[in-house]
């Protein structure tokens, strides 16, 4: 690495180390002034941003503004200054039930220095939408683009640098040399959007230094139809998760499992949905949908349906793009066998694996002996079923009869479980994650008998007895 990249590492971190003490009891209005001034630099260069992710991903400008990467941060800002008064104020939990007189209360305090890693895939939202919450608490941050999205990295950089003094915010460029530098330095709390395997890194890093850790990671998550559900909404909302940024989204529904008796129907219903979208008189339209990042993750794909086919599993349309770009029509497997890497491996791309049962329990059964998945959708009007589902699986979250809702609320924490990740964020709960809950009890006054309340010694355990062999 650079030595220039590296002073400047050091740079940042000794300004942030030191400032933090400052930015821990910083106002409300401080707070929100920091967020207003993010907000007002994310609009301001909002046509930069889309501009460079149809560079980095072939996004549309319109996926991108509307629903990805622009919107969804003002939203998480817009919140955030909202209730930050009422997120800051101590819960005060009341008289202490075990020291008369006493009072007990939680106080939210900042972290201390943040590092914030941004994935590829969504590398704009996921860069600064973790930084509010961050602010929100009182925190100094550290923002590291992702280097596989060049031109978003340069955006994202450019305005925390307007934006912010480098002593509260900073953004540092780079590769993996460079966030390797900066897990080497003592960092309060490790905010990382990414996949499972990078995640077992990033931990082991901050275990180092004992800093906590926000790991938004991943997972297979299954989408469940039972015969209740009108099967073409279930095709429309597959297909669209699916597809949505060429399938590459941690919330997709990554392989769908449908009562043997109903898989044609819903996969005329879903082909339908696709060709609407995505075909023009019969021809793929690469606009309509993300490229690939690169060519590694097309044929990383690719490999899982050859593996598939390889073992007996059905292509019967889509698959890689004829035009030599690498990109990935969307594509159905049928006939997979449970043991091919494409129903092992997170697919991370437009390929949807459509399997059969006839008893619920073969479902539940597979997904019992793999690991959690970040979400999972039932598709069912039976309250029964759904509660079948929910009682004999895990995951770190659900939407029943729809596709990735529970990301969209923000009365809901997000995040995975296990495998798919640790803590959880979005609205007050990103705060608590980004926030240090500290324990206070304040004696005060006279007990009932007219005592002064104080610790009366009765954490002190005595050692338990050792027998004697003798």
């Amino acid at each position: 690495m650079d030595e220039e990249v590296q002073q400047e590492i050091d740079r940042i971190f000794e300004l942030q180390r030191d400032y933090r003490w400052t930015a821990k009891v910083s106002s409300a209005a401080h707070r929100r002034s920091m967020l207003e001034k993010l907000r007002a630099g994310v609009l301001r260069h909002a046509d930069r941003a889309v501009e460079a992710l149809h560079a980095d991903l072939g996004k549309p400008p319109g996926e991108a503004q509307a629903h990805a990467e622009i919107n969804n941060i003002v939203d998480h800002i817009d919140r955030a200054r909202k209730e930050l008064d009422s997120w800051l104020t101590p819960v005060d939990l009341g008289p202490s039930p075990d020291y008369p007189g006493a009072r007990v209360r939680l106080q939210y305090e900042a972290r201390g220095v943040v590092l914030i890693f941004g994935p590829w895939n969504f590398p704009f939202q996921l860069a600064l939408q973790p930084l509010v919450p961050a602010i929100a608490a009182g925190n100094t941050a550290i923002v590291k683009p992702n280097e596989m999205c060049p031109e978003t990295s340069k955006v994202t950089a450019a305005i925390i640098k307007e934006v912010f003094d480098d002593r509260e915010v900073a953004a540092i460029e780079g590769g993996v040399d460079v966030a390797n530098a900066l897990l080497e330095k003592p960092i309060d709390h490790v905010f990382f959007t990414g996949s499972p395997a990078v995640g077992k890194v990033v931990m082991a890093a901050a275990a180092k230094h004992l800093a906590s850790v926000t790991l938004e990671l991943g997972g297979k998550c299954p989408g469940i139809v039972d015969g209740t559900a009108d099967l073409a909404e279930v095709a429309e909302l597959v297909a669209e998760g699916r597809q949505y940024n060429s399938g590459q989204i941690c919330l997709a529904v990554d392989h769908l499992w449908i009562r043997q008796d109903l898989r044609d129907e819903f996969l005329s219903s879903y082909w339908a949905a696709v060709d609407r979208k995505h075909y023009r008189d019969g021809v793929f339209d690469q606009s309509t949908i993300s490229r690939m990042v690169d060519a590694r993750n097309s044929d990383r794909v690719q490999a899982y349906i050859d593996d598939a086919v390889a073992r007996g599993a059905v292509l019967p349309r889509g698959g890689r793009a004829t035009d030599g770009s690498g990109n990935f029509e969307p594509a159905v497997l049928l006939d997979v066998p449970l043991d091919a890497r494409v129903m092992q491996e997170e697919i991370f791309g437009p390929v949807l694996p459509v399997l059969t049962y006839r008893d619920l329990a073969e479902v539940t059964g597979f997904l019992q002996q793999g690991d959690k998945p970040l979400a999972m959708y039932i598709f069912s009007e039976d309250d029964a079923f759904v509660d079948t589902v929910l009682r004999s699986t895990s995951s770190g979250g659900v939407t029943v009869n729809g596709w990735a809702s529970h990301w969209g609320d923000s009365a809901l924490p997000f995040g995975g479980v296990n495998h798919s990740g640790v803590g959880s964020y979005h609205g007050l709960f990103g705060f608590k994650e980004l926030s240090h809950e500290r324990a206070i009890l304040v004696h005060s006054g006279k007990d009932d008998n007219g005592e002064r309340s104080a610790w009366d010694g009765r954490l002190i355990v005595p050692p338990p007895t050792v027998p004697s062999d003798k």
